[in-house]
């Protein structure tokens, strides 16, 4: 069964969603790359159906709280199997800190030239925050693209006190 659910955050609203006991999904509602095929995102104030829902809400209520910085949430990652290689790679990025994106593919034993493909599995993450794709930045610094908007990328880095933020701190 596949449930879905819309919750508050700092950044804007995130839909949740679930299937068998598995969180499948986590957008920021009108990111880039939002999956068609989903009901209309809209706020409720009815507490979520699905346990796992309800547990990835809590534990991202307390992410952004500044009391948790790894998740314990069961998660069915549907995608191709590189994908499912570079979201691996992206769960061991340790919190606080950031890579490049020549990084992870040096990480996957591909070339450094590899990195355009491995931005755009990263980019298709569909569970951020906890597989964090906002940890992974431009081989010079930048903050190059994230699906939720560099804005958002810029306060999740600076939420987990991370290389760069003072960099971030320029902007």
């Amino acid at each position: 069964m596949i449930e879905c659910h819309v919750g508050p955050s700092p950044l804007g609203h995130i839909l949740y969603r679930a299937e068998n006991d598995c969180l499948t999904g986590l957008y920021f509602v009108g990111q880039k790359h939002f999956p068609n095929g989903l009901p209309e995102p809209v706020l409720s104030d009815a507490a979520p159906g699905s346990r796992v829902i309800a547990l990835a809400c809590e534990q991202i209520g307390e992410y952004f709280a500044g009391a948790r910085r790894d998740f314990s949430i069961a998660l069915q990652l549907h995608g191709t199997p590189f994908q499912r290689q570079v979201w691996d790679v992206l769960r061991q990025i340790p919190f606080g800190d950031a890579w490049t994106y020549g990084d992870l593919a040096r990480r996957l034993g591909l070339p450094a030239g590899a990195s355009r493909a491995v931005g755009g599995a990263n980019g298709r993450n569909p569970v951020s925050i906890i597989v964090p794709c906002h940890r992974v930045i431009g081989g010079d610094g930048d903050l190059t693209g994230y699906a939720g908007g560099v804005e958002r990328k810029r306060h999740l880095l600076t939420l987990e006190g991370g290389p760069g933020r003072e960099q971030l701190a320029l902007f």
